[in-house]
């Protein structure tokens, strides 16, 4: 098997749609395409690790602090990197299995996952249907962008990915208060790993006409640096 197709088998499992769309990577969107089947492994040398800040702010609940970090082996024989990820810390440390050959950051995957099961703590609604909302929004191609982003003292082009997976969703009224939830991926060739910013966040009506409202809840993963 294709080491890229590991990841996008294990992208399936944890965000799949219910359909045979994800089957042939040629059908994939273009987000699809950046998030699960770019190698963002690539030129990255030896073992190395690569970590990230997590932050989590908003009115709903309390702020948080944390890190991630994902350690990448040495390329493998028939293709592929050995990963590892240490995704957050305590009673928010998530686990997943380890990809054995992986092309992809599986931060990507991590950080869509805890945001699946945090839909489902928040509303006591289905992970499975929340993971098959995300990946739809995904599988239609979201909105795609080419930005300019700071990372560090520099300032680097990047991809930004923009989806809604809730909003159009005919059974929204079930959990109304947070179908609004927007996610940004945010994507460079210039950054190891590839992944600059995962971000998150929910925002409530605004207190006057024409203000941007406060965020109820923003969580955002950051790159911070290659070791």
């Amino acid at each position: 098997m294709r080491p890229h197709l590991l990841l996008i088998i294990l992208a399936a499992l944890l965000l799949c749609a219910g359909s045979a769309h994800a089957a042939d990577p040629n059908d994939f969107s273009v987000a699809e395409k950046r998030l699960f089947i770019d190698d963002h492994l690539q030129g990255l040398p030896g073992t190395t690790t690569l970590e990230y800040a997590f932050s989590k702010r908003g009115s709903l609940e309390g702020s948080v602090d944390d890190k991630a970090r994902v350690i990448v082996g040495p390329i493998r024989s028939g293709g592929g990197r050995a990963t590892k990820v240490d995704f957050l810390s305590g009673e928010r440390k998530l686990e997943l299995p380890d990809v054995g050959a992986a092309t992809g950051n599986p931060v990507i995957l991590y950080f869509l996952e805890r945001e699946v099961r945090e839909m489902h703590r928040l509303t006591g609604g289905s992970v499975s249907y929340y993971r098959k909302r995300i990946r739809m929004a995904l599988a239609e191609g979201g909105q795609v962008r080419q930005v300019t982003v700071d990372v560090g003292s520099r300032r680097l082009a990047a991809t930004q990915i923009h989806i809604a997976p809730y909003r159009d969703d005919p059974a929204r009224s079930r959990y109304e208060k947070f179908a609004e939830k927007t996610y940004t991926f945010t994507l460079s060739d210039d950054v190891p790993g590839k992944v600059v910013e995962l971000h998150s966040e929910l925002r409530g009506p605004p207190d006057n006409p024409g203000n941007r409202p406060e965020p109820v809840i923003a969580e955002t993963l950051r790159f911070v640096a290659k070791r």
